[in-house]
């Protein structure tokens, strides 16, 4: 099997049956380059055209592809740059606690976590999505941060779950709480997107239980972690696709960040140079704070 922690050096992996595919994105010297199980796939490839086909024959398709050397590029966020990310809030009991915690309007979470409609708000376009190993970002306006690791869909133009990666939906608590319609503000700037180090094909229902984990260092040393797993969500990844396209096309697929179980005390801020790491299933992915 593919060593999917090492985020810079996939290795190739012969499949046999019922294991899984794994898509990374590269640095190389014809540009960005999709890869598969670390053997680059034609120029031409890219997800945005696998998104296109039904998810019965994504794995087929990408199987029937010649592959080329090893990708030895250094990893990309696996997106292409058209490609929307979406998130979704408050998908689990301890967001819904922290986000009460933060605000001067709390039943307004409560009203979210309880209400058959999800949160679901624009995160980031494909080219600002930063990489492994790439810098994240803080906002100079805010006084408390925190990373929010989550399991990101890979979903195709008729909604269907192909894959995951792993994600950290960096936000403003201090922007949020002070009014919910800053939300926008709160969770969209530069550096606020990681995702990588690359994609798991696999079945829609594997990611009803995916286990994940954060640890943040500074210094050297851990300052907080916690685990969570997409089995706590309070609605499944499958029922947020389904919402995020009701009135939405997407013609070249999308991915969705489902909300995070994992929220450092109220007392935690990220500060520059500290060690972002989350772990989603088998995909680590480790970011720095920027300076600025």
């Amino acid at each position: 099997m593919v060593i999917i922690g090492d985020n810079r050096k996939p290795k190739m992996n012969i499949h046999m049956k019922g294991e899984r595919m794994y898509l990374t994105r590269h640095q190389s010297l014809d540009g960005p380059r999709w890869a598969l199980d670390g053997q680059y796939l034609p120029v031409d490839f890219s997800l945005s055209l696998l998104l296109q086909v039904p998810a019965s024959s994504a794995q087929a398709l990408l199987g029937s592809l010649p592959t080329g050397p090893r990708a030895d590029g250094p990893l990309l966020a696996p997106v292409d740059a058209i490609q929307d990310v979406w998130a979704a809030g408050v998908t689990y009991m301890r967001s819904r606690v922290a986000r009460e915690h933060e605000s001067a309007t709390a039943d307004i979470y409560e009203r979210v976590y309880d209400a058959e409609r999800p949160e679901i708000f624009p995160k980031a376009i494909g080219w600002r999505a930063s990489g492994p190993e790439d810098q994240i970002r803080v906002r100079q306006d805010s006084s408390w941060d925190v990373p929010e690791p989550e399991l990101v869909i890979v979903i195709n133009q008729d909604l269907e779950i192909i894959g995951y990666t792993a994600g950290n939906d960096v936000s403003s608590r201090a922007i949020e709480g002070e009014n919910p319609l800053y939300l926008p503000q709160a969770k969209v700037f530069s550096g606020s997107c990681a995702l990588g180090p690359g994609i798991v094909l696999t079945e829609s229902t594997a990611v009803n239980d995916v286990p994940i984990t954060l640890d943040i260092s500074r210094g050297g040393s851990s300052v907080f972690g916690g685990d969570s797993g997409t089995g706590q969500m309070k609605r499944t990844p499958q029922e947020l696709a389904q919402y995020l396209g009701r009135e939405m096309h997407f013609p070249y697929g999308a991915l969705l960040m489902t909300g995070t179980g994992i929220v450092p005390d109220d007392d935690f801020t990220l500060q520059p140079g500290d060690v972002v790491t989350i772990t989603v299933g088998e995909l680590t992915l480790t970011n720095t704070v920027a300076s600025s």
